[in-house]
């Protein structure tokens, strides 16, 4: 054994042309953690490794029928098998011993905490898959040295990492696949493993904080447009939206992962949010400018306005009139009456006989009746220009009503495409 001990540096095989051959398996007990800025991806591997040392063979008969020892790990020789895409410090814990067969097969089981390099794809976040490429191999020692091959096949590694991954976290395990290859640099040729892991992110925390919170405020943007559009009320009340909706992606920006290499899907969906309800609110301060500016200096409304808006648009979008299309206000011509009032005279005081005797012929008025006459001129004049003020109004709160149907109905129509395509863009991504 000893004799064994002291060639440790030498690779154990009677014949150095003869390749030792290492059987790699492993299962994936959790993923710790996926970083998508710096591209990296922290797994904890349970890992096996079988090569066959042919000065440990012995006869179990003249052994007292000892068919397996522990020994040592750092008195043998072990395979220099590392994983090429580990870009962190070895910080695992070693086992101190390995299993050794009396046929000579040796096992060696370790932990390690693989930090390995991996090209995330997050455009598709929170529905995201990711695979990711474990390549085992020797580090110094070429195909005529050592060969790796799997100890166990690939579909049953997958299977017990399932077992094993299914309280896991954020993540779950998709499949492990792999494929043994030749890695040529040089005049040099490696054996490697190549095992591609694919994993998928449980989408239920992001699905609840982020995009439940969020189609919640952009319904109640859709709802704000049942307010009255002579309102005041509805322009702050989508302002506090937008202020509460920006509230919101502050705090959940640390949710939200950040690449230099692109931007996920729903940082879009946020963005074009955030979009629509400016848009929105844009939307009714057009409207009530054409409320209130408009009706409060009293103009006319055009003729182009009548016949586009209130016309073919209120047709278009099927707007019911309450009382009936406002027509053209016309200044009705003041009469002054079945009555005239004359100033009294001497000719018709020096003749009583001829007044009040015949009907429709003009009554002689007293200074009583004449004031009384101008005060009522005067408010059916005052009246007048209320009621023609108050069909201005009104024929501009039509013309108000109409442009915000309009406007209201093309932006349910862009909410409703854009929502279509997110989610089609996502159950795509998701179905593969």
């Amino acid at each position: 054994m000893q004799d064994v001990f002291d060639k440790k540096q030498f690779r154990p095989a009677v014949n150095l042309s003869n390749p030792t051959i290492a059987n790699i398996s492993f299962t994936l007990y959790a993923v710790l953690g996926v970083n998508e800025k710096t591209q990296i991806l922290t797994t904890f591997l349970w890992l096996r490794l079988y090569w066959f040392h042919e000065f440990l063979v012995w006869d179990p008969m003249q052994c007292d029928g000892v068919t397996k020892i522990s020994l040592p790990v750092h008195e043998l020789w072990t395979p220099d098998i590392i994983v090429y895409e580990f870009v962190d410090d070895d910080v695992s814990q070693e086992c101190p011993y390995v299993y050794i067969n009396h046929t000579g097969h040796i096992r060696y089981d370790r932990m390690l905490r693989l930090v390995s390099s991996c090209n995330l794809q997050i455009f598709s976040f929170p529905f995201d898959i990711q695979n990711c490429t474990f390549t085992f191999g020797s580090y110094m020692h070429t195909i005529k040295d050592v060969r790796v091959s799997p100890a166990l096949p690939f579909e049953q590694m997958s299977g017990n990492s399932k077992r094993y991954l299914e309280t896991s976290g954020e993540w779950e395990l998709v499949v492990i696949l792999g494929e043994s290859s030749i890695l040529q640099f040089g005049i040099d040729e490696w054996d490697i493993i190549t095992f591609w892991v694919v994993i998928k992110r449980r989408p239920i925390l992001y699905v609840v904080n982020l995009l439940i919170p969020s189609s919640f405020l952009m319904l109640i943007d859709i709802l704000s447009f049942y307010l009255p559009p002579h309102s005041v009320d509805r322009a702050s009340f989508k302002m506090t939206l937008i202020l509460g909706y920006t509230v919101f992606l502050l705090i959940m920006n640390d949710l939200l992962p950040s690449t230099a290499n692109g931007t996920p899907i729903i940082g879009i969906y946020f963005s074009v949010c955030l979009a629509l309800m400016v848009i929105s609110l844009l939307e009714t301060v057009i409207i009530t400018n054409v409320l209130h500016h408009n009706s409060m200096k009293y103009r006319e409304v055009p003729h182009w306005v009548r016949v586009v808006i209130l016309g073919y648009i209120a047709r278009l979008i099927c707007y019911k009139w309450l009382d009936g299309p406002p027509r053209r206000s016309q200044e009705k011509a003041e009469s002054a009456g079945p009555w005239t009032i004359q100033p009294t005279s001497p000719q018709s005081d020096s003749n009583p006989s001829t007044s009040n005797t015949v009907p429709g012929i003009a009554l002689q008025a007293v200074p009583e009746l004449i004031q009384i006459c101008k005060d009522v001129s005067v408010m059916r004049s005052h009246l007048s220009s209320l009621q023609k003020e108050e069909e201005l109004q009104d024929q501009w709160c039509h013309v108000g009503y109409v442009l915000d149907f309009l406007l209201f109905r093309i932006y349910l129509m862009l909410i409703s495409f854009y929502a279509f395509v997110i989610i089609c863009m996502w159950c795509i991504w998701f179905n593969q």
